[in-house]
């Protein structure tokens, strides 16, 4: 029997984030967990997390029933990547340019990160108007270059942004003592400084869910969509797909996959392109130096080179400082590095953990191991899937090849600046809007003609 380690789908046994561990009195945690679905809904949902809640909410936002929507979860409601993140909202705001430029063109490189800060303005705008609970910290980010090779690569990307026609008015640079004094981290050669905040993302898609759920939408939880096949009830008018789970089959005309990392399991004409992705998260209390007044005010990214960075973000409502891990390092071997390749969120590599909190310690000396008290350190690790696709942009609108099947997924660990526009993005185009409509880039779409392109192959990639 085939495992769902290997298999490509998600593990039932989980390790839980301190995203989770802090929300365990959610009352829709593990709802219908025992229950059968229906054996028909007009639309069934397959993901809870922030892609599949906020598509539900854009649908019902937009005239659909709510009682027509069925979400279906593979394990307790918003277990994916959208509750083990980092706790950031995080855009580009130029840094990618000149890859981007490189795999999709410089028309659709500067929308993409146009796009970007739309993402972190529209969940600051949804989060006031609405007055979410999801510990949301408007405030501003620091790319922090440690070597001066980085250094060089972003004033690349920015001269070339600016040349290009991309709008820098909102970012500061510092260099040198100054860039040190702003960030506080001692060795910094340059930073640049722009909006961006943090989130407590489970937060953020439970209230989400919460609004759909007591509107009439039917979420099940622990209920794995193992397939989806035509049904036999399709008529040449109308198509229907069987959506099947080992509690039953619901068919349903609109199929929507929510599903990130695992995409591909439904939809193996995406394996080649989306790769799942072990990212490993800390939470670390921290010492006097960086508690109440002395807060770090700003996230930051740490960055060696494009891949080689270590995030930060310290959360306003209790001070615990999230450490994020990078996507490629040299600091480990090169069995912890292939580590990442798995769908496999049960466990963490200490070896990563380590040179996190190493690193994190040299640049800030003050939360030194020897220097704590019992209580300060690392409090948590955590680990959770990633989608990371060949050219660096999400999957997102209609599935050709399979009418009435849609897409939102693969968001290269970076779903905060991109699914605020990506999921009410599908969800237009469900309710029969045009991709204009949407207001994303058009490299965003998943056609034919970029799933042909993609099999030859690109170079670079962002992420």
């Amino acid at each position: 029997m085939v495992s769902q380690e290997t298999s490509g789908l998600p593990v039932p046994n989980p390790c839980v984030s301190f995203w989770q561990l802090t929300t365990r009195s959610f009352p829709y945690l593990n709802i219908n967990s025992d229950e059968l679905p229906p054996t028909e809904s007009k639309y069934v949902i397959i993901g809870s997390g922030i892609s599949g809640a906020l598509t539900t909410y854009e649908l019902i936002q937009g005239g659909v029933l709510p009682e027509d929507i069925v979400i279906l979860e593979a394990r307790e409601a918003a277990s994916g990547a959208s509750s083990r993140n980092a706790g950031h909202v995080r855009p580009d705001a130029f840094r990618g340019y000149q890859v981007y430029k490189q795999l999709h063109g410089s028309d659709q490189a500067l929308k993409i990160i146009a796009n970007e800060r739309t993402v972190f303005e529209k969940i600051k705008e949804f989060v006031d108007k609405h007055g979410v609970q999801c510990d949301f910290n408007p405030t501003t980010t620091f790319d922090v270059c440690m070597t001066q090779d980085f250094a060089d690569f972003n004033a690349k990307s920015f001269k070339e942004y600016q040349e290009a026609g991309g709008d820098v008015s909102h970012i500061k640079f510092y260099e040198g003592e100054e860039a040190q004094r702003v960030t506080r981290v001692r060795d910094a050669v340059a930073a640049y400084e722009w909006p961006a905040g943090s989130s407590h993302p489970a937060k953020l898609a439970q209230w989400l869910l919460t609004q759909s759920i007591t509107k009439g939408a039917r979420l099940y939880t622990h209920c794995l969509v193992t397939s989806v096949v035509k049904s036999a009830a399709s008529t040449a008018e109308q198509i229907y797909w069987d959506v099947s789970t080992p509690r039953g089959t619901v068919k349903a005309a609109t199929v929507v996959h929510c599903t990130n990392a695992f995409a591909p399991h439904l939809l193996p004409q995406l394996s080649s392109f989306i790769t799942p992705n072990r990212a490993q998260a800390h939470a670390f209390v921290p010492p006097p130096a960086l508690s109440a007044e002395h807060i770090l005010p700003s996230t930051m990214s740490l960055r060696h080179t494009l891949k080689h960075f270590y995030s930060v973000a310290q959360r306003r409502p209790d001070g615990i400082v999230i450490l994020g891990a990078p996507i490629a390092n040299p600091n480990i071997s090169q069995a912890a590095a292939e580590s990442r390749l798995t769908t496999d969120d049960r466990v963490f590599n200490e070896e990563v953990r380590d040179d996190a909190v190493n690193n994190f310690e040299t640049v800030f000396p003050e939360c030194e191991k020897e220097k704590l008290r019992h209580g300060e350190g690392l409090l948590y690790t955590w680990t959770g899937i990633v989608g990371m696709t060949t050219d660096s942009v999400p999957f997102v609108g209609k599935i050709e090849s399979l009418p009435g099947q849609w897409v939102c997924a693969g968001f290269n660990g970076h779903g905060m600046a991109r699914i605020f526009t990506s999921a009410p993005g599908v969800a237009k185009l469900i309710l029969g809007g045009s991709w204009e409509d949407t207001g994303l880039p058009e490299c965003f779409e998943m056609t034919e003609e970029r799933l042909e392109k993609l099999q030859k192959g690109v170079s670079g990639s962002v992420f």
